[in-house]
């Protein structure tokens, strides 16, 4: 009977303890699923030719945060271990995340790098997360984007908008100019129909005379 007794305390026991763990541990995790991440407050740009910090906030200037954001929040886990000449990188423009009123991440960007825009992200990162340093293609978008936030860039109206990397000019300076009016290019036509034209005739009579030879030999 006593044996009895003390099994189904132990039980009883077990029971309440594991309750009281189950509920402490669920507490828990909704205490974290109903703590909101601070939203991004907006961007400081420092960099060539900036005599101060161009502060973003994203209360005023939502445009330009989210738009110097889309260059940067896209980056895999991990780049380039090794990056450009420094001679090839061109002007540097240090861009840091807020979160809240904290810095959050920096990245440097090179919106005229040799070979497309980069981005460099440093392994030490201002909210001492755990993260790997390498270099990216940066957007091609880039310069426009920093030049629309305020950093003195020339413009540039033949980049693409949006997409990673791959050149600071996607039109060739030479294609904008005609190599050649429209009467040269309908003459061109012309010969090429021409010369087609040709071929097909003398394919045509050698495909006649076969015929006429194989006649000739079967009867």
């Amino acid at each position: 009977m006593v044996r009895r007794v003390r099994r189904l305390l132990a039980a009883v026991a077990g029971a309440v303890l594991a309750t009281a763990c189950a509920l402490t541990l669920a507490g828990t995790t909704a205490a974290h699923a109903t703590t909101p991440k601070p939203p991004v407050a907006g961007v400081d740009i420092t960099g060539d030719e900036l005599d101060e910090p161009l502060r973003l906030r994203a209360d005023t200037r939502p445009t330009e945060v989210n738009a110097v954001l889309d260059q940067v929040d896209w980056l895999g886990r991990t780049g380039q271990q090794r990056g450009p000449q420094a001679a090839d990188l061109g002007p540097k423009y240090t861009v840091v995340v807020l979160a809240g009123d904290v810095p959050k991440n920096t990245y440097d960007l090179y919106p005229l790098a040799k070979g497309g825009p980069r981005i460099y992200r440093p392994a030490k990162q201002p909210d001492r997360s755990k993260t790997l340093a390498g270099w990216f293609f940066g957007r091609l978008n880039m310069s426009e984007t920093l030049r629309s936030a305020g950093v003195p860039l020339e413009p540039q109206f033949d980049t693409i908008s949006g997409g990673a990397g791959g050149g600071g000019r996607v039109i060739p300076d030479d294609s904008l100019v005609p190599k050649q009016d429209l009467d040269a290019t309908m003459n061109e036509l012309q010969r090429l129909l021409l010369l087609n034209a040709g071929v097909m005739v003398v394919i045509t009579v050698g495909l006649a005379g076969i015929a006429l030879l194989v006649r000739r030999r079967t009867r």
